[in-house]
């Protein structure tokens, strides 16, 4: 996946929307996620551009696998809503936002240097280098401020890659 990723703090009626009815259909959540997306709310919202992808790698073991840990959560979460070749809809709860907020608070540059040196260069694909390293940081830093922000106010948050 080369699209690019927002975070989007949402209500609790909006989570309830999209998590309410057991069996919906990729139709109706898309119709919601859009309806999300459209309100383009910056105060509510975190783009991550391509760096979710790093992200994502050096939170967990390198993959793009989806998790249960918090720092698994903070990009693929295990709520996985729909994925297919254009784009991935995940949701993670709001007392799952706060462990997410609280584990990445605790990584800083030195720490996710570390975690992004241990890449595999052959499965990310887009060439481990400083300045991929500071693009993926530079991304990192406003979605850990994102996260805390999210948990202080109760609210969950949706993930997409388009």
């Amino acid at each position: 996946m080369s699209n690019t990723g927002v975070h989007f703090a949402i209500t609790q009626e909006e989570a309830e929307r999209l998590m309410g009815e057991p069996g919906v259909d990729d139709d109706y959540l898309e119709g919601i996620l859009s309806e999300i997306e459209e309100q383009w709310d910056e105060q509510w919202l975190q783009e991550t551009d391509k760096a979710w992808d790093a992200i994502h790698r050096c939170l967990t073991d390198g993959s793009l696998l989806y998790g249960d840990d918090p720092l698994e959560m903070c990009i693929l979460a295990h709520d996985n809503l729909f994925v297919d070749e254009s784009q991935t809809l995940c949701f993670i709860e709001p007392s799952e936002v706060t462990e997410v907020a609280n584990a990445i608070s605790a990584i800083g540059r030195d720490e996710m240097r570390r975690r992004y040196n241990l890449i595999d260069s052959d499965d990310y694909g887009r060439g481990l280098s400083d300045i991929d390293f500071d693009y993926t940081w530079d991304w990192f830093v406003p979605l850990q401020a994102f996260f805390r922000k999210a948990a202080e106010s109760g609210r969950a948050v949706g993930f997409t890659v388009r």
